[in-house]
């Protein structure tokens, strides 16, 4: 698939070389990113990915060297020289070259087109289990490029049989590494406010729920798991994944939750009946 990337007002195939050596997020893994999909040719909320990928960059004092208007033509011709219905675009923006490897003197904007990640239909329908791993995020709000911690703890995810890690400190529930947790307790759904990063899927889910369930946006004690009914988390990649199982212990009674799966029917309609 003829897939293609734009780098700093140039469009060449995927593999191409761009960056030189002395770019900061190389150097002092100064970047940020952010990740989309299209539905039905159209990308899935592309202003509200804008809108975070914008204020991601103000965070880090990063100028965007491109408007959002630029930026959709863009992903229009990637789009078409693809060739695929449906794709994925990542977006990094990084510190750009430093003569001195430590000040921004101009970004490096990236855009790369993708073939869409591998769907997990057994995920979706039973469950995935996650490991609790003591930490949070810096910058939590920032869709930064620093995933170190689930790059060293991938062989223990996979001979464990997990498909992801549950951040926490202090007593405190965050996030997974790539995705937003959410938990019901009755009819209540409950997900943090607390050192995450605000997913898009997360603020779809919401708004889906809003009409059926009383919904607690707050801290999300660690202790809660002991007494929730159902779990699940939501991403670009995983929709809306239950989670059946933290560590060694069962959410509930171990299966997906009705809840769970009654959002995530409204949320594939969503998608299914996305631009038309």
């Amino acid at each position: 698939m003829p897939f293609h990337l734009y780098f700093n007002g140039e469009i060449s195939p995927l593999d191409s070389t761009i960056f030189k050596s002395n770019d900061l997020a190389i150097l002092r893994g100064f970047g940020m990113f952010d990740y989309f999909r299209t539905y039905n040719g159209i990308p899935f909320r592309w202003d509200d990915y804008w809108q975070r990928f914008e204020n991601s960059a103000k965070l880090l004092k990063l100028p965007l060297p491109l408007n959002q208007e630029e930026t959709a033509e863009i992903l229009a011709d990637l789009h078409a020289l693809s060739g695929e219905q449906e794709v994925a675009f990542r977006f990094v923006l990084t510190g750009g070259y430093a003569p001195d490897s430590v000040h921004v003197v101009k970004p490096n904007f990236l855009i790369r087109t993708e073939a869409l990640p591998q769907d997990n239909p057994a995920g979706l329908l039973k469950g995935i289990k996650v490991l609790p791993y003591q930490y949070v995020r810096d910058l939590p709000e920032i869709k930064t490029t620093n995933y170190v911690h689930m790059v060293l703890m991938a062989e223990d995810m996979k001979k464990q049989g997990a498909s992801d890690l549950l951040f926490h400190k202090d007593g405190e529930i965050s996030e997974l590494t790539r995705s937003n947790f959410f938990l019901f307790k009755g009819d209540t759904l409950i997900t943090s406010n607390n050192n995450i990063l605000n997913g898009i899927t997360r603020r779809a889910v919401l708004e889906l729920a809003e009409p059926h369930f009383k919904i607690e946006i707050r801290p999300v004690l660690y202790s809660e798991l002991a007494t929730a009914d159902e779990a699940f988390t939501t991403s670009t990649t995983k929709w809306v994944m239950p989670v059946v199982q933290i560590g060694d212990n069962p959410v509930g009674d171990g299966k997906a939750g009705q809840r769970t799966l009654s959002l995530q029917d409204a949320f594939k309609k969503v998608i299914l009946n996305w631009g038309r």
